[in-house]
């Protein structure tokens, strides 16, 4: 059974038809006026009006140049973790062939991307780290060429940050370009760009719904939304800890749920109090306050089992597990986008750089996709080579099925083959 000490309304459902339209018709635009358009909407969203979009290698080392060096030292570090894992990740990844039975030969070989373009959002957070997991993780997986765009904060260019992080992740080209316009100009290869075949970030409605209607001619990492974060802790979690963490991720904005599962109701009731608590003195209570005020719950179960099953309904973004049985929840939770197990892990390390990706399913996209990995740019593809008996042998097995299926066209494909090869 399950009660709640704090539920949150449900949402309103949003009217998105005002703001479809909108991008389809910049979309459609830039398709069409290619440079023209992104001139203009740059001017427009962007105040940028340099003819140049591009970023030069002068600029790229002023801005290390004006970085303080504990940051470039830690970014290093961050960089280091996520394509260390990636390339481990990379490594389960095999090509193979395999005899299926005498004279046919099946395979599957890996093929990376040629091209991927990568945004980086500014907005109220410029999200550094987005560089590393997406550029990094590109480049570990043995991409040709990445294009990276993050949009301007005035008439000098992006935030130094950002363009260090963009250039020591790997961009080969780094562009002054932000919101859908970015992610159409990387598609159609506008400004001087390479058209790219995936793109890849996060960003305000109008990019998330540019990459829903751009993918089909390029793909896309995932369409996420607002952040979430589940936390799943016993009585042997500390109420104030808990707290903390619901608090750390609820600041990404208003709409950013934040939900407790726990089989303790007092431990429950402490972090309610402790959230409040924590609340009047937090640097950024004017996004968390309104988050935790209309997206935060705090359901109580009766059991472990139970526990389980709410987390996987929810099958949040992040789920971090603060219990005295977190090997008994890392074997059988099932849904969720990163996995945070006790209470020394958090998701600000997964955020900022320990090794996993940050770029992850929202809205219970986990159900059916896990994040974004060194695979996203990978294609697995597949091939045949039979010798002229074993085509001779199979060829009529085939041409049955292609009867049956109406298909006589593709029979004959067959039964040529079995006339041609039985022959010889």
């Amino acid at each position: 059974m399950r009660t709640y000490i704090k539920k949150a309304e449900p949402a309103a459902p949003q009217d998105k038809t005002k703001l479809e339209e909108t991008v389809r018709k910049m979309l459609a635009d830039i398709a069409q006026n290619r440079d023209e358009a992104i001139r203009r909407y740059a001017k427009q969203f962007d105040k940028w009006d340099n003819p140049e979009f591009r970023v030069s290698q002068d600029q790229i080392r002023k801005a290390e140049r004006e970085l303080p060096g504990t940051f470039k030292d830690d970014f290093k570090y961050a960089l280091k973790q996520v394509t260390t894992f990636a390339k481990k990740q990379l490594e389960t990844l095999q090509n193979f062939e395999t005899e299926i039975e005498p004279g046919i030969v099946l395979g599957q070989k890996m093929i990376p991307i040629s091209r991927v373009g990568c945004y980086v959002p500014g907005g109220k957070f410029p999200l550094v780290a987005s560089a590393i997991m997406s550029v990094g993780t590109a480049k570990a997986s043995g991409v040709d060429h990445i294009t990276a765009c993050a949009p301007p904060r005035d008439a000098s260019g992006m935030y130094n940050y950002t363009l260090y992080a963009l250039a020591t992740a790997g961009a080969d080209e780094i562009y002054n370009l932000g919101g859908a316009q970015a992610m159409a100009a990387m598609v159609h290869g506008c400004v001087g760009m390479k058209a790219v075949d995936l793109i890849t970030g996060a960003g305000n409605p109008f990019v998330a719904e540019a990459k829903r209607q751009l993918f089909g001619q390029v793909g896309i990492d995932l369409l996420a939304g607002p952040t979430e974060i589940l936390i799943v802790a016993d009585d042997s979690a500390d109420a104030s800890l808990v707290a903390t963490d619901l608090l750390g991720q609820a600041e990404h904005g208003p709409d950013s749920p934040a939900w407790l599962v726990t089989t303790s109701r007092t431990l429950g009731e402490a972090v309610a109090k402790e959230v409040e608590r924590q609340l009047e003195t937090l640097p950024t209570k004017h996004t968390a306050g309104p988050a935790w005020r209309d997206r935060g719950e705090i359901v109580v179960v009766d059991s472990d089992a139970e526990a389980v099953a709410a987390c996987d309904e929810y099958a949040p973004e992040h789920l971090e597990v603060m219990t005295a049985h977190n090997d008994y929840y890392l074997r059988t939770l099932r849904n969720y986008g990163s996995l945070f197990v006790g209470e020394e892990s958090t998701v600000a390390y997964g955020d900022k750089g320990i090794g996993t990706n940050h770029t992850l399913p929202t809205a219970k996209a986990a159900r059916y996709t896990g994040g974004l990995w060194v695979g996203k740019f990978i294609k697995t593809v597949t091939y045949q080579h039979l010798t002229k008996e074993a085509s001779r042998k199979i060829a009529p097995i085939m041409s049955r099925i292609c009867v049956a299926e109406g298909m006589l066209a593709h029979g004959i494909t067959a039964d040529v083959r079995e006339k041609r090869y039985s022959k010889k």
